[in-house]
């Protein structure tokens, strides 16, 4: 599963309908409302590279309201201190 954080921005009077809309597209699994400088964003989760790119470029910048998008692929990271959370390259 590959997680991309999008930052978007929206024009000021259509921002929770384009919340909404974006909220609506399949591979988007959360949408946040924020002050500051992006207006929304989206958690996308998708199975590929190639989905990404279709969910953001197709879908969620052709949604009404949005302005632009910015894209950041999302790796997880685990504390120190999290014994469950080992794992080993190449197994």
């Amino acid at each position: 599963m590959i997680n991309a954080i999008v930052l978007i921005d929206a024009e000021a009077d259509l921002i929770p309908e384009a919340a909404q809309a974006v909220a609506d597209v399949d591979g988007v699994s959360e949408v946040y409302s924020c002050a500051g400088d992006v207006d929304l964003i989206a958690i996308v989760k998708v199975r590929d590279h190639a989905s990404i790119a279709e969910v953001i470029t197709k879908r969620i910048n052709r949604v009404r309201g949005v302005r632009s998008t910015t894209t950041h692929i999302a790796f997880q990271s685990y504390s120190s201190a999290d014994v469950d959370a080992g794992f080993s390259i190449g197994e």
